[in-house]
């Protein structure tokens, strides 16, 4: 006998897909094509085969408490179940939309139930950056225990979503979205599945992959509307216009010159950082009229703004943003003028990456160096024995010195050896903020030769 998941499918591994509500083909393709071994799992291939870090799980029988992190689609929660499989470990999972401390509660007793017969569970919540810091903090002494091993997966990065006690006893796995040589296997199965010898042509492929975004699920949905209704129009082959005809709303006149997806967005982001509007809003509405997720675009010229932009021209992030919430607000067609007006303004802007670069150097110096402890003037002291043990002496407070800056002082751990990771271009604001630490550089290096 199986014991329900509370927000999910039976604990026992299945070996194929329930038929849901016993209706034949009432069970999505996706659903009904899910893998149920390693070797069918599509894409990944950074972390599936031979020596990769999965399969290294999964040919040791033994999983770890882990975070599974990437967009949707994408095969976490397979991965998750097929992983409890090779533990051969009960498997309760919880959706983090639906559930709450109580649910939390109820799956840690079932795994006490499971432990007292020598079962060992697998406890996947979905979605578990919406659990907030309370929910979160309920798993802690059961992941400790080891009474549950946790497996979470999230589309949002857990550096920001998952509470650091929780993150720092998971190992995070990063999973990519699917490209087209994933899609080509996906439709062979799906062909099989539906049993259809249905020849997708070239352009209604790229159209289909576009549409999916990387994201399986989506992909297999729109592929069993599209072959199930050429089959039934005893049509042999799925073209370009008959895929508009039968999905309108999701299939426009996507890429029509033949480049893919991925291409127009680089060329957008590249004819941006080259500053040429003209040739950005080109590709701007190419996309748009290629049935683009305008949302999505509204992410890619935010991530513009900062990666490309950055201090040499503040207002680009504002500018970015709000044209993004305009979006929100208006919808389309109307909120699309935002963002052609601000793919234009980031365009002509001045640019510069080297905020973008001090970031990357730093994050990478931060991972290779120790974790050096904060200098005793820098600690917060906001109780009577932090001061009493020295936290924040000798503190010197900028705005009361000459200038507002503390000319001499150091802000880095003790002997640490003193990088440079932001160096400002001549371009636009920049050239003032070079100018600006160029003078603080000259007042610290005149105040440290006086002491």
């Amino acid at each position: 006998m199986t014991t329900p998941d509370l927000f999910g499918d039976s604990t026992e591994q299945r070996s194929s897909p329930p038929n849901q509500g016993g209706v034949a083909g009432s069970v999505p393709l996706a659903e009904r094509i899910r893998p149920n071994t390693l070797a069918e799992v599509v894409g990944q291939t950074h972390l599936l085969g031979p020596g990769k870090p999965l399969t290294l799980l999964f040919d040791q029988q033994h999983v770890h408490s882990l975070i599974l992190w990437g967009p949707p689609g994408v095969g976490k929660t397979t991965l998750a179940r097929l992983l409890a499989g090779a533990a051969k470990a009960q498997f309760i999972a919880l959706s983090a939309v639906l559930a709450g401390v109580k649910e939390i509660r109820a799956a840690i007793e079932q795994a006490g139930e499971y432990a007292k017969v020598g079962k060992s569970t697998i406890l996947f919540i979905d979605e578990i950056h919406r659990f907030n810091k309370s929910q979160q903090d309920a798993l802690l002494p059961f992941v400790e225990s080891g009474l549950v091993t946790f497996i979470g997966a999230t589309t949002e990065n857990p550096s920001f979503e998952v509470n650091s006690a929780l993150l720092s006893r998971s190992q995070v796995y990063v999973l990519n979205s699917l490209n087209a040589d994933d899609f080509t296997r996906l439709l062979k199965r799906a062909q099989a599945e539906l049993g259809t010898g249905i020849v997708v042509e070239g352009d209604a492929f790229d159209a289909l992959c576009a549409y999916a975004d990387g994201d399986a699920r989506r992909f297999l949905n729109l592929v069993e509307i599209t072959l199930l209704q050429i089959k039934a129009q005893g049509l042999s082959s799925l073209d370009l216009p008959a895929l508009k005809q039968i999905a309108p709303s999701q299939i426009r006149r996507f890429d029509k010159g033949g480049d893919a997806f991925y291409d127009q967005i680089s060329a957008l982001h590249k004819s941006v950082r080259g500053s040429d509007p003209d040739a950005a809003l080109y590709w701007f509405c190419r996309m748009l009229d290629g049935g683009a997720d305008p949302r999505y675009m509204a992410r890619r010229i935010v991530r513009m703004a900062w990666e490309d932009i950055g201090l040499a021209d503040p207002r680009a992030f504002t500018i970015a943003n709000e044209a993004a919430q305009t979006y929100e607000r208006l919808g389309s067609p109307e909120g699309e003028l935002a963002l052609a007006q601000c793919v234009l303004y980031l365009a002509i802007a001045a640019k510069s990456n080297a905020g973008y670069n001090a970031y990357k150097q730093a994050m990478a110096h931060v991972k290779q160096s120790s974790s050096m402890p904060v200098p005793m003037h820098l600690r917060n002291a906001p109780t009577q024995l932090m001061k009493e043990l020295g936290h924040g002496s000798g503190y010197r407070y900028a705005h009361d010195e000459e200038a507002g800056h503390a000319a001499g002082e150091s802000y880095w751990p003790e002997g640490m050896q003193t990088p440079q990771f932001y160096q400002p271009t001549d371009r636009g604001l920049e050239g003032k903020i070079a100018e600006k630490l160029s003078w603080l550089a000259q007042r610290n290096a005149e105040a440290r030769q006086k002491k």
